[in-house]
């Protein structure tokens, strides 16, 4: 492993002569992590995997954040992996409390790793529920990566009341459907089911759903299914071997990803791949484990399988079968950690790593062995771009203000609150058509079984359809309302193309 290079300089060997492999970064990680990857790359040098790949180490996890670094990540270990385009790391935790936010979610983000690819199968030697019921568990789980409710955007609008901004987009739908359709034809799918709840979120779900729809044309051989995600849930359950491939949303797509992983063993056994155009990062996605970190017991599995998807990634798919091969004639033979039921005494990290390592070269009798093509690397860092990057799906829709929400702050009745808001917009083109609580309706009408809190939707539309109106005029009735209540938010109601943008309220 190489440790002295630059951000911006691959690794050099024996003098000065500069290195052709390709240069890695690779941050072990915290807790475990350095001791699963250690093991890892043992098993990496017996397969060969040296020969084509340097590893660049750097500095991200327990030890920036312990500096004072809130994000975690240190300066050079962000421009090294944006210099050499792919990173291994070992699992990190987030501190407790203060600003420090979670690196996994910070690295996708940052580095548009739009796509989460998580692969799911029986292995055997690992004792489940639905390996002793004769299930043979082998699909892919596609996770929308950097959108939804994990961007973040969160206030706490009233004293009761607090809020999450979900954002989904038709680039980034577009970017991980066509990820999805792309890896499907490449492993020989025939079938992907979106996994969606847009029969409630019928904006944010419906684009994704949409977008997948409309992506799917471009790829007719490959059937199209959709899945409401609760049933999905449910599903997966009841019939593990029913899916090929599921892509979802980010929030729904990390449930059912770990939902996923529970059929197979766990965390531990559940390989990930976070991919973007320029830049992919492969980790392990179980937590750091501190009560087992330096004895030397900890399961390398879900690491060394991450390593496996990265040398496909990069070219070297021959490499990436025998060290797959040999795992798993490792786990048919009985060798395990401690961690995994089976028959016989557990054995250590590096003893595991050793037993892969002896077993380099042979197949599985139990499983199906892997065939993957490919001993040279092609993949080519593309480097940082000049600017940031605009992405857009469709031609800029006409857009026509017909009204907007006004968010209020009041510990007061709905029919208290009117009549102050009526004669705010009279004379204006807009008129007060409903007061909800937490989305139902409950002014002019609704059932006195709802109950309130402080935080009013209120919603001026146009009194006349066929009058324009201007957008300043939500705006103005806003600031008189303002010298009546606390303003929590404002939402203008639009309508593109013709079409509403905007829900009903439950029960409107």
């Amino acid at each position: 492993m190489s440790t002295n290079a630059t951000a911006d300089q691959p690794a050099t060997h024996k003098g000065t002569e500069m290195s052709s492999k390709l240069s890695i970064a690779l941050a072990p990680g915290d807790g475990i992590g350095p001791e699963i990857t250690k093991a890892c790359l043992k098993v990496f040098e017996a397969a060969g995997v040296m020969d084509h790949v340097d590893f660049v180490e750097v500095s991200m996890g327990e030890k920036e954040f312990n500096a004072g670094n809130s994000s975690g990540i240190a300066d050079d270990a962000i421009q090294a992996v944006e210099n050499l385009g792919i990173l291994y790391k070992g699992p990190m935790g987030t501190p407790t409390g203060g600003g420090g936010k979670s690196i996994n979610v910070t690295l996708r983000k940052a580095f548009g790793a739009f796509a989460n690819l998580r692969h799911f199968q029986t292995l055997p030697g690992v004792e489940t529920v639905y390996s002793k019921a004769g299930y043979d568990i082998d699909f892919h789980v596609v996770r929308e990566n950097v959108e939804d409710t994990y961007g973040g955007i969160e206030h706490r609008l009233l004293t009761d009341v607090v809020q999450n901004l979900r954002l989904i987009t038709a680039p980034g739908s577009d970017q991980v459907h066509k990820f999805a359709f792309e890896t499907a034809r490449s492993l020989g799918l025939d079938k992907i089911y979106c996994g969606h709840k847009a029969n409630i979120m019928k904006l944010t779900d419906g684009m994704f759903l949409n977008r997948f729809h409309k992506m799917g044309k471009n790829y007719p051989e490959i059937e199209r299914g959709e899945v409401i995600v609760d049933a999905l849930c449910m599903n997966m359950v009841m019939y593990p071997d029913r899916y090929d491939m599921i892509v979802l949303p980010n929030l729904q797509g990390d449930i059912v990803s770990d939902l996923a992983a529970g059929l197979v063993g766990g965390l531990g056994f559940a390989p990930s791949a976070n991919i973007g155009d320029r830049i992919a990062i492969f980790e392990a996605v179980h937590g750091t484990a501190p009560d087992i970190a330096g004895k030397g017991i900890a399961n390398p599995t879900s690491l060394l399988l991450s390593g496996v998807m990265m040398l496909r990634h990069i070219g070297l798919g021959a490499i990436a079968a025998k060290i797959n091969n040999a795992l798993l004639a490792t786990l048919e033979d009985g060798v395990h950690t401690g961690d995994v039921k089976g028959e016989g005494d557990p054995v250590g990290t590096i003893a595991f790593a050793d037993a892969i390592v002896e077993r380099m070269g042979q197949t599985p009798k139990s499983a199906k062995a892997k065939t993957w093509v490919g001993d040279s690397v092609t993949f080519k860092p593309q480097g940082t771009p000049d600017e940031y990057e605009m992405m857009y799906a469709e031609p800029e829709a006409k857009i026509e203000h017909v009204g907007c929400d006004i968010y209020l702050g009041a510990r007061k009745k709905p029919s208290e609150i009117a009549p102050i808001l009526e004669s705010l917009c009279e004379g204006t083109p807009l008129k007060l058509s409903l007061i909800s609580a937490r989305g139902t309706k409950v002014w002019p009408t609704g059932s006195l079984y709802t109950e309130c809190v402080e935080h009013h939707r209120c919603r001026f539309e146009q009194r006349d359809e066929s009058t324009p109106v201007d957008p300043k005029v939500g705006i103005e009735i806003m600031h008189k309302a303002a010298e009546h209540f606390e303003i929590a938010c404002y939402i203008p109601l639009k309508k593109f193309n013709g079409e509403r943008g905007y829900l009903l309220a439950q029960g409107q």
